[in-house]
């Protein structure tokens, strides 16, 4: 039976953004007859962005997306077969991460999994994921009151486990409204990238307070993403703008399968996120040979110009609006690095953690021989003062002969008074 879509809350408290490049002109958006189911008919990013068209070739198969998120209800039949393990990094949840965290946003993250990858409830009936085929992992966090551990925390150990179960893609959609973020976030991010992970962030909505973007969005090497309503134009509510935006994708009018398997329509960069996720996990399935760099680098090279686009990149577009097909057919020219920059090369300069080794020390300790005794020190005298030399070689010689010298002398005077006494006769 069909289900009724019913309308939710317009957008989140958390958000994402994709990157992508795009030429100089402005884009269409193919135009395609409807199906005969409804739900299908409200998906229309599947014909407009080129999904359709990418399915001929592949529909993610043998590609692993990780949802850190508020975690993937176990109900819907849409996530039946598609989500192959999980755990719970909040505090709050169960260890598989298919309990739903958080009292306002529990849902959350069954709307954001089944636009990346949701199975339908036929061969052409209810809610599709972009890359129906690929598989999940469900990484329940919490927010505020909904965890009992610190959200910088939560991060770092949802992307480690991620990368550790086989993620090929990581989606993250969610923002902390502030461009910096927790350093402790630079070592699990890199591990995400060393490992040749896609992370792909949310840009964050105007309509829940974020005006620029914020981290993990402004993180080098992810792939943000910005929303776009159905005409291809920069959300107003449901989207924000910042230099690090790689690509657009649809952020409005969205068909989200909640935890208890209700239809939703919502709005927010949290769904235009994994729509691109989706697409990063067909650019694998269909080009397996591709490291992260050149996956990214496929979907920003191929994205469409921005109707309203001022310039490549622009703020609100960034590359432009993303195109499954051509990111998955087109002949693009593999690159060495990441086109959205380089968290190392960030660090080295902001975090001054690249420094000069320390020159290593010695293995056994050098054994040196003792110096000889010092020369005694001595005194300086002047020339005019009597010195040792002085007295012994000239002053006590030259006493001792003034004395003999003297006694003879004496000597001769009374021998000269003798002889004249004697020789003196009476009268």
């Amino acid at each position: 039976m069909i289900r009724r879509l019913v309308a939710a809350i317009a957008g989140a408290a958390v958000a994402l953004t994709l990157m992508a490049a795009a030429p100089a002109a402005a884009a269409t958006l193919p135009d395609e007859a409807p199906t005969t189911d409804p739900v299908r008919d409200a998906e229309y990013w599947l014909a407009d962005y080129g999904i359709e068209k990418a399915w001929e070739t592949t529909r993610g198969k043998g590609v692993r997306i990780a949802v850190i998120d508020t975690g993937i209800g176990k109900g819907p039949v849409e996530f039946e077969g598609a989500v192959v393990g999980g755990t719970d990094v909040s505090g709050a949840g169960t260890s598989d991460g298919r309990t739903p965290v958080g009292a306002v946003d529990a849902n959350h993250g069954s709307w954001v999994a089944s636009l990346a990858a949701g199975r339908g409830t036929g061969p052409q009936t209810g809610m599709i994921g972009v890359a129906p085929e690929a598989e999940l992992l469900s990484v329940s966090v919490g927010f505020g009151s909904a965890a009992t551990k610190p959200f910088t925390e939560q991060i770092s150990e949802a992307i480690r486990w991620s990368v550790d179960h086989g993620a090929d893609v990581i989606n993250m959609s969610l923002t902390t409204n502030t461009p910096d973020w927790d350093e402790s976030w630079d070592e699990a991010f890199l591990y995400a990238f060393e490992h040749d992970v896609v992370v792909i962030v949310a840009a964050g909505n105007r309509g829940s307070g974020t005006t620029l973007v914020g981290a993990p969005a402004t993180i080098p090497g992810v792939l943000t993403v910005a929303g776009v309503d159905p005409n291809g134009n920069a959300s107003v509510e449901a989207s924000t703008q910042g230099i690090t935006i790689g690509v657009s994708a649809p952020s409005e009018n969205l068909v989200g399968v909640s935890a208890d398997g209700r239809l939703v329509l919502w709005n927010g960069t949290s769904g235009a996120a994994p729509i691109v996720a989706g697409i990063a996990a067909l650019v694998r399935s269909a080009h397996p040979e591709l490291d992260a760099d050149n996956v990214i680098n496929r979907i920003v090279a191929t994205a469409r110009p921005a109707l309203n686009a001022t310039e490549v990149p622009d703020p609100l577009y960034g590359f432009g609006l993303v195109d499954a097909a051509a990111a998955v057919t087109a002949d693009v020219p593999t690159v060495a690095e990441n086109p959205m920059g380089s968290l190392t090369e960030w660090i080295r300069v902001h975090r001054r953690a690249q420094s000069d080794p320390s020159p290593a020390l010695p293995a056994e300790p050098v054994a040196v021989e003792p110096l000889p005794p010092a020369d005694s020190a001595e005194r300086e005298t002047s020339a005019l003062l009597p010195s040792q030399q002085t007295l012994l070689y000239g002053t006590l010689p030259l006493s001792v002969l003034t004395a003999t010298a003297i006694l003879v002398a004496l000597g001769v005077t009374a021998a000269v008074r003798r002889i004249r006494l004697a020789s003196r006769t009476p009268s």
